[in-house]
């Protein structure tokens, strides 16, 4: 019950505060899309977000992900802020590098990706984003390394919606090509700053151990390869959609995304609980029943929330857009589901890292996203931005399964046979949406009911246990109030 809880507990307050990061984007599409005069502008946008995030695999070099590993190998504070300190100094010289290998390409980036040569000023706005949210993330890491949950949630709040006030500014001042991603620059640094000031003790010149760069690199290095098969996932199928049909493509592809990873609010919830719930469990004898529950328990809650995002997609676009962005509602739900299968991958990964062993993974991702480009190439030219949605979700559905087959076979994951029965019954919910009611809510919504109502009959008996097990802990917490008891 004690784990329960603790997974609960950073689930749903660092879910909050990563939520509300998202979910201000989501809320702001819309009204962004009507402040452009057409596609390709947010196409464009769209565009800037790529190139950074491939930049960012460079910048961080999986050094966020090594740090929080060690951070939690000892329990001497000195050791943790020599970690800390370490591992922002390397990452600062990354993205320095970074940095400056973007302003020597600025032409080539501006011609090939940013529709021209007149548009190389963005290529400076981008170079000093990839900068501050790199070593933001850094500066960022002690908070929730120490649970600093009411921090987190706060300034998860407050990020985004300055970068939106700044963005909605410049938009309304006709400045349509840098709006977005200078409002990102800006409010970077400015969560940087702040972060900074609040971390400060974490981080000190004379606490870098030249030392502790051997354990962090091999744990991070062999992680780059992955977040650059990551962004082949998440950002590929832009660049072949620019390349294939055009920047204006681009655009409504983008809006379809963005509200088909309304899934990101779910998987940041995740994610923002996840790390430290999983290091801090590491060591637990039940650790591969526990991780093995965790995968599965979010599966389902996947698989039943992407059904209603099919019956529903239609609708939403219909109401929220207008013009060409509408098209876009055929591609969320692939785009919706491709993220949470993103987070069940990371859920079953994470007993490579685990056991220090993160090779693996790169050698799994790489299958899908193969799998990934040569769909794209097939499916673009002949079915448009459905194809590359359905390259992405493909590529993801390869790597959890022979993710999950290896894991199996290590011993280090037990997969269930009613997970493999729910598995198979969403994949044939996908296919009877697609080829019958796409844009029919009534029967999408019945059959999305349906789905659920099969998946809670499989896992009823874990559904009662949990009930229970809730209860009890409400009548002893009851109890406890009563006689001055403190909690356990």
């Amino acid at each position: 019950m004690k784990k329960l809880r603790l997974f609960l507990e950073n689930f749903l307050v660092y879910g909050v505060g990563g939520v509300i990061s998202k979910l201000v984007p989501l809320i702001m599409v819309p009204i962004v899309t009507r402040l452009m005069p057409d596609t390709t502008y947010y196409g464009l946008s769209d565009m800037s977000n790529t190139i950074i995030s491939f930049a960012s695999a460079f910048a961080i070099m999986g050094m966020y992900d090594s740090m929080y590993r060690l951070f939690f190998e000892k329990e001497d504070d000195e050791y943790k802020k020599e970690i800390c300190s370490t591992a922002l100094v390397f990452t600062l010289c990354t993205s320095f590098a970074v940095f400056v290998a973007m302003l020597l390409a600025k032409e080539k980036i501006a011609s090939r990706f940013l529709g021209g040569s007149q548009n190389v000023s963005l290529v400076y706005i981008l170079a000093i984003a990839r900068v501050a949210l790199a070593t933001n993330d850094m500066i960022e890491a002690p908070t929730r390394m120490r649970n600093k949950r009411k921090v987190f949630l706060v300034t998860n709040m407050l990020s985004p919606m300055l970068a939106y006030g700044i963005a909605i500014l410049l938009l309304l001042s006709g400045h349509y090509v840098t709006a977005l991603p200078l409002a990102m620059a800006i409010a970077a640094v400015v969560m940087e700053v702040s972060f900074g000031i609040m971390n400060r003790k974490w981080f000190c010149l004379r606490r870098i151990r030249v030392s502790h760069l051997k354990p962090l690199l091999s744990i991070a290095l062999p992680l780059l390869p992955n977040f650059l098969v990551y962004w082949i996932f998440n950002s590929c199928d832009r660049l072949m959609i620019t390349e294939l049909l055009g920047l204006a493509a681009v655009g409504v592809y983008s809006v379809g995304s963005k509200l088909g990873h309304a899934s990101q609010l779910i998987y940041t919830a995740f994610a923002g609980g996840w790390q430290y719930f999983a290091f801090s469990t590491m060591k637990e004898k039940d650790q591969v029943k526990t991780n093995t529950l965790v995968f599965e328990y979010l599966g389902l809650v996947s698989f039943a929330t992407s059904a209603f995002v099919c019956a529903w997609s239609h609708p939403i676009f219909k109401l929220l857009f207008t013009g060409e962005y509408v098209k876009g509602h055929i591609v969320a739900p692939y785009l919706f589901l491709a993220p949470l299968l993103q987070m069940l991958f990371q859920v079953a990964g994470n007993q490579f890292l685990v056991i220090r062993k993160t090779w693996p993974n790169i050698l799994i991702l790489s299958a899908g996203a193969v799998l990934n480009i040569c769909l794209n190439l097939w499916l673009i030219p002949v079915i448009g931005i459905e194809g590359a949605s359905i390259a992405t979700l493909a590529g993801y559905i390869v790597s959890d399964t022979i993710c999950v087959m290896v894991l199996q076979n290590m011993k280090l994951m037990q997969i269930s046979e009613r997970f493999v029965a729910a598995s198979g019954c969403m994949i044939v919910y996908f296919f009877v949406w697609r080829l019958w009611f796409s844009s029919h809510v009534i029967m999408g919504t019945m059959s999305a009911a349906a789905l659920t109502g099969i998946l809670c009959w499989l896992y009823r008996h874990d559904i009662q246990s949990m009930w229970k097990m809730i209860k009890n802990e409400k009548s002893a917490d009851i109890k406890r109030e009563k006689t001055g008891e403190p909690r356990q």
